[in-house]
């Protein structure tokens, strides 16, 4: 059985939104961040990071969110991954790799020093500088954007999932998007499966409050 840990709205989305496209059974664990359930000795067992998400399958334990949408999608969903060692997957290689490294690190930047760091680490400057960098990405990947429904096409993949939950995140940190991005950011998230994802991580949070 397939186990996410999470919490809603966070990058565990982005794996309850693969999983959901799947079509595949799986159970949701919320992880209470408020009160300190991913720094408890027995979710540290399952992440030592301490982080969200955190995916169990059987005996087999994984951690990093693009990580697990790469797992997942290897032995469960093929179809949403191009040939390997075909230029499609070098192209989808680059957009997951640009995506993380680029376009999250800064979304990351603004989070950690608005609230994830212990306050006396927070720097307020860095806001400045990691909108910046992110406008700078955003620019990038909208000359990369292609004329189609997906990145690679008209099939979706892996990299349309993180780069779609990316620009969610950046929307919601009341970042600009690009006319392009923001037009792909929107059909995306019209996507049933992004739905029924963040629905089942409520409801995970609800039934564990009772």
């Amino acid at each position: 059985m397939i186990t996410l840990y999470g919490t809603p709205r966070t990058r565990s989305l982005r794996v309850s939104w693969l999983l959901e496209e799947l079509g595949i059974d799986w159970s949701y664990h919320y992880v209470d961040l408020a009160a300190g359930e991913h720094r408890g000795e027995a979710y540290l067992s399952i992440n030592p990071c301490g982080k969200v998400p955190a995916l169990s399958d059987g005996d087999m334990v994984m951690t990093e969110s693009a990580a697990i949408c790469y797992y997942l999608a290897e032995k469960y969903g093929p179809h949403l991954l191009p040939e390997p060692g075909s230029s499609a997957a070098a192209l989808h290689h680059r957009w997951v790799s640009f995506t993380i490294c680029e376009l999250e690190q800064p979304l990351w930047s603004m989070g950690k020093h608005r609230f994830g760091l212990p306050e006396k680490h927070r720097i307020p400057e860095m806001q400045g500088c990691a909108e910046w960098e992110f406008a700078k990405a955003c620019q990038i990947a909208e000359n990369w954007l292609p004329n189609s429904k997906f990145l690679l096409g008209d099939h979706l993949s892996v990299a349309d999932i993180l780069l779609a939950h990316t620009l969610n995140w950046a929307v919601s940190f009341q970042q600009t998007l690009p006319e392009g991005l923001m037009a792909y950011r929107k059909a995306m998230s019209r996507r049933q499966a992004l739905h029924r994802g963040l629905e089942k991580e409520m409801q995970g949070k609800a039934l564990s409050k009772l």
